[in-house]
């Protein structure tokens, strides 16, 4: 880690600004220069740039909208993301954008045999995963998604030790192994697993596989426009921001840096100075755990959804997340929508929920009305009770009717 992160910030940004039109595009309109950023504050004052600002621009000037500072020659691949986005990626990466440092926290080495389930095709996490575990000196198995049978086949026979799949696939292979008649975990070497994150209570999913087959889990925050953001460390709740990575919770309307504990969107800026995005806007959501000496996101809790997922309720967003972690504290309840309405310039938030068979209604609300104000800041005004039939399975679980 750089002693002095801003330091090390102005002289890539400097790098850039020098080369790359879109950073000096972003400097200029805000009347600043790279030398201005001597803290956190001075950072925010760069608008944030969106994934689609990033794409106009590649449409404008492709194929990396003029945010390239480096030579052509120096770019080792292309990623494709959904969009098309373009990522280069540049030969002074050894580690997978970050990854090694992920893998090394998770205690992968030259002992492990890593089988590797995400996709290898166009975009980049089959690849920096790849990088990322051979800079610890494991072996890696290059599978990409799919074909359950045959990964289940080798993970026995060539003695993997941690498999890297989203939660699902994970899943698949373990029920595919168990269903040709393997006992688990007697039956592999299977020591740890990278899963992918999912909504719902991804954590119990997590701790009762953990359970079942004596394995370790682990994950990680990443993007195909960074890599590795962040990572878990034992003992920590949420994501621990990696050194190279400068993070903002910031309102998704304003790009102001919100304080600990509130929901916003995860902007980052990075100290690379080849592809030097700036108060890049993620579009995930979340909120800050702790900060760092120089002002920065040190830590951010798990992501609670997308910009444009949330309806804003009392000037506070709230996003579908956090009516799934209400679910998940409250399990008397099926399913719930929250409806917010305006009424004579006073917002009015109602939760409607399905109890399960033979719940109590009274007992639950007192418990849900704490839940929730825990969980959002905000006070719920009313909660309707509805029969198992009243409410969809498919139904949107918030609704905003402010303006209806």
């Amino acid at each position: 880690m750089p002693r002095d992160r801003l330091a090390a910030l102005r002289a890539a940004q400097q790098h850039a600004h020098d080369r790359a039109p879109a950073i000096r595009d972003i400097y200029e309109r805000a009347r600043m220069t790279p030398q201005d950023i001597r803290s956190a504050a001075d950072l925010a004052r760069l608008p944030v740039t969106s994934k689609d600002a990033l794409l106009e621009r590649q449409r404008k000037a492709p194929p990396f909208g003029g945010f390239l500072a480096a030579d052509e020659a120096a770019i080792r691949r292309i990623f494709v993301s959904p969009g098309p986005i373009y990522e280069p990626q540049l030969n002074d990466d050894q580690d997978g954008h970050g990854f090694a440092h992920c893998f090394r926290q998770a205690g992968i080495g030259p002992q492990d045999r890593v089988l590797n389930t995400w996709s290898y095709h166009l975009v980049p996490a089959g690849i920096l995963l790849d990088q990322g575990i051979a800079a610890t000196g494991a072996t890696v198995i290059p599978c990409g998604p799919g074909g359950a049978e045959q990964q289940a086949q080798l993970i026995l026979e060539l003695g993997i030790t941690c498999i890297c799949a989203s939660t699902a696939f994970f899943v698949t292979l373990v029920h595919t192994l168990e269903q040709l008649g393997h006992a688990l975990p007697a039956a592999w070497k299977l020591k740890s697993a990278l899963l992918g994150g999912e909504m719902g209570d991804w954590m119990g999913k997590r701790r009762a596989l953990e359970s079942r087959y004596g394995i370790k889990t682990f994950s990680a925050y990443a993007t195909g426009d960074f890599g590795l953001i962040g990572h878990e460390e034992a003992g920590l709740e949420g994501y621990t921001v990696q050194p190279h990575r400068l993070v903002q919770i910031c309102d998704p309307q304003t790009g102001v840096p919100l304080p600990l504990g509130e929901t916003g969107e995860i902007v980052v800026t990075t100290l690379d100075r080849g592809w030097p995005l700036v108060r890049f806007g993620t579009g995930d959501v979340a909120s800050g755990l702790s900060t760092t000496a120089d002002g920065f996101v040190g830590r951010i809790g798990l992501l609670q959804g997308r910009v444009g997922q949330a309806v804003k309720m009392r000037e506070i967003f709230v996003y579908p997340r956090n009516v799934d972690e209400v679910l998940m504290q409250v399990p008397q309840i099926q399913r719930a929508q929250l409806v917010v309405t305006a009424q004579a310039h006073r917002e009015t938030i109602t939760l409607r929920g399905v109890l399960h068979p033979g719940v109590a209604a009274p007992a639950v609300e007192m418990q849900l009305r704490e839940v929730f104000k825990q969980r959002t800041r905000l006070r719920l005004d009313t909660v309707e009770w509805l029969g198992v039939d009243d409410l969809a399975t498919d139904a949107p679980v918030l609704v905003d009717r402010k303006h209806a």
